[in-house]
């Protein structure tokens, strides 16, 4: 004991006072009440958000987030990527990552965060986009990470938008949002599906209006089947401005209208084209005998004479190339070779308007009740007069492969903005239903007497049935293209021995015609006196997964279309039908379907097979129904024909 004492006397007493100590304990994953983890692959632990209105052309917004992942499935929130441009500046980026018990594990280092340039594999070469991003994602969960950074937009046309529960397996237990706006440029914005009994917090002081939202304890969203977008069933708030200025060039958002009237006065006077541009356009167009030929003829020059590029520089986002740059030069971006096909049309005597549309085939239609910029491509109206009626015409000028007059699933079934010299007008662009969007496909499968079998398959797909085929057509070589195919078909054991893509235009939409030979060896193996075939060999619609709990979100069904199939079985010598499959009729609000079974004279069996699926949005309360209606289907699909071995 009298050594221990000696030892203090002479080790300074301020060593044990003065040891270095960590930062103190924060986010530890045991303060997440557990109703939040249940079901979460993530947890946002806060989200405070603050953007500052500085002036009709200039905003502030600053971001501190933090995010506890709790397994593999939620890694990618232990990344953060923010981009920037020659209108948008990142002040900082700044992020830590902590454990379990919430102790600092690491602090992001400035030679941590990457920083390259956006491009695409189209070929998008003139872009002032750049990323910066920094990863502090752990080898081990549960971890959660902080991040904080601010931008200073000189690009008032956007403003930022709130949603905090922006992904499944997501729960929030924290977020806010302030806005901070001069009295001057009054803030429009849109609550979307905030909980019952919150509203904003508004207050006034100084000239400056203040509005506040806040969250907190939002459970994690499952995912459902056939679910509308997050964006339509979590709370949301949008932002966008009434006046705003870009680069000197000011205009106002508060109506479709008057930001329309923005996009042609910024680009009024760029629809000038060369002497001899315009020469040849006359000369093309001079026996055309009608201004929807006239239309076609020009879209087709158009598409052999240019080619497609990105444009995103500062005000080029908005604004286009001239269309004698584009005569000259052979390229441009959708802004720039929309407007250089309204150029031709003109030169044509062929009214004719630029659109902007929110372009992509998982892209929800714009929100019509809340004017904003909520486009991301342009494309070409062509309002037409048929026979004492109108007959409005569209053109995709950034393909050039795309039909004549065809809009697809990337910019149909949805609303685009006109810019005309009156201003900004909502319109819709092509429907496609089942009318359009068919597959007819014709199938002779012969069997022999040992069980193995070929089979010839012809499919005529149209309207947004044939676009993705289409893309493989024009943009694959022949091995990719079957190799595609290969791989999908759900065969067992079989050789592809013939394949063909080739186009087929109908009259209500483009089409492709695939052409399939299969060899299929133990197709259907005798079983005793028996053999037991499925006839349907490539249009079976899987059953979906039973739902696990009530239903949350409506049912979305996105896709109109018609499929008829018929399938010619010839047997061997030997063998007649002992059983064939009853008949199926099902009518229901999600879709129609029918199958059967026929004895041909000539001894084969017809099977035939109609599904029309309805577009529609439904509560939740009817996916029972749907469930119900597609295990039928997916039941009907894997009926057997029976067939039986005659006695010698």
């Amino acid at each position: 004991m009298k050594a221990f004492f000696s030892l203090l006397a002479v080790w300074p007493l301020t060593s044990f006072l003065l040891l270095p100590a960590g930062p103190a304990p924060k986010y530890a994953v045991a303060d997440i009440p557990a109703t939040l983890r249940e079901g979460a692959h993530a947890v946002l632990r806060a989200d405070d958000e603050v953007v500052t209105v500085k002036s009709a052309g200039r905003l502030v917004h600053t971001v501190h987030r933090v995010v506890t992942v709790l397994d593999a499935a939620g890694d990618d929130q232990g990344r953060q990527m923010v981009s920037y441009d020659a209108l948008r500046t990142l002040s900082y980026l700044r992020g830590a990552v902590y454990d379990a018990d919430g102790r600092l594990l690491h602090q992001l280092r400035p030679t941590e965060i990457h920083d390259q340039g956006m491009g695409d594999a189209g070929g998008s070469f003139m872009t002032d986009v750049r990323v910066r991003y920094a990863d502090l994602r752990q080898p081990q969960t549960p971890y959660t990470v902080e991040f904080d950074y601010e931008i200073v937009s000189d690009n008032t046309l956007f403003y930022p938008d709130w949603q905090p529960q922006d992904a499944e397996g997501g729960a929030v237990q924290s977020a806010t949002l302030r806005v901070v706006t001069p009295a001057a440029l009054p803030l429009r914005y849109q609550e979307r599906q905030f909980p019952a009994g919150s509203k904003v917090a508004h207050t006034s002081a100084g000239g400056q209006e203040t509005y506040q939202w806040q969250l907190a304890n939002l459970p994690a969203v499952e995912e459902e089947e056939d679910a509308p977008p997050l964006s339509y069933t979590t709370p949301a708030v949008v932002l966008a401005p009434g006046a705003f200025e870009v680069q000197g060039h000011k205009g106002t958002a508060a109506t479709w209208q008057g930001l329309g009237q923005w996009s042609y006065a910024l680009n009024a006077g760029r629809d000038q084209l060369p002497p001899a541009t315009v020469a040849k356009v006359q000369a093309l167009v001079k026996d055309a005998p009608d201004a929807r030929t006239k239309a076609q003829r020009i879209y087709e020059m158009l598409q052999g004479s240019t080619r497609y590029i990105s444009v995103q520089l500062g005000l080029g986002g908005w604004q286009t190339f001239p269309a004698s740059s584009v005569a000259t030069n052979g390229y441009g971006d959708c802004k720039a070779l929309s407007n250089y096909t309204t150029a031709l049309l003109a030169a044509a005597g062929v009214p004719a308007y630029v659109a902007l549309v929110g372009a992509g085939s998982d892209q929800p239609d714009l929100r019509a009740d809340f004017p904003s910029s909520q486009f991301n491509h342009a494309i070409v109206c062509v309002p037409l007069a048929q026979a004492g009626r109108p007959d409005t015409l569209w053109l995709e000028c950034t393909s050039q492969t795309e039909a004549f007059g065809y809009m697809g699933s990337f910019t149909g079934n949805r609303h685009a903005l006109l810019v005309t010299p009156e201003g900004g007008k909502l319109v819709a662009t092509p429907r496609y239903g089942t009318a359009e969007n068919r597959l007819t496909r014709r199938v002779d499968l012969t069997l022999d007497a040992t069980g193995g079998a070929t089979a010839t398959a012809r499919t005529l797909r149209t309207g947004q049935e044939q676009d993705l085929y289409s893309q493989l057509m024009h943009q694959l070589g022949p091995v990719e293209q079957k190799k595609y195919v290969t791989d999908r078909l759900k065969l067992p054991t079989f050789t592809l021995t013939k394949f063909n893509l080739a186009a087929a235009p109908t009259k209500a939409a483009p089409g492709i015609v695939e052409t399939l030979g299969l060899s299929l060896p133990g197709f259907a193996a005798p079983s005793g006196k028996r053999v037991f075939i499925n006839p349907n060999l490539l249009s079976r619609l899987p059953a979906l997964p039973a739902q696990v709990g009530e239903r949350q979100t409506p049912v979305w069904l996105t896709d109109a279309c018609l499929h008829a199939d018929t399938v010619r079985l010839h047997l061997p010598a030997g063998f007649h039908p002992e059983t064939l499959p009853a008949p199926v009729q099902l009518n229901t609000p999600y879709g129609i379907y029918s199958s059967q079974y026929q004895n041909l004279p000539d001894g084969s069996v017809q099977y035939i097979r109609r599904l029309e699926l309805k577009r529609g949005q439904l509560p939740a309360s009817a996916y029972s129904g749907y469930i119900d209606f597609r295990r039928k289907i997916s039941a009907a699909d894997k009926a057997q024909v029976v067939l039986l071995k005659t006695e010698s």
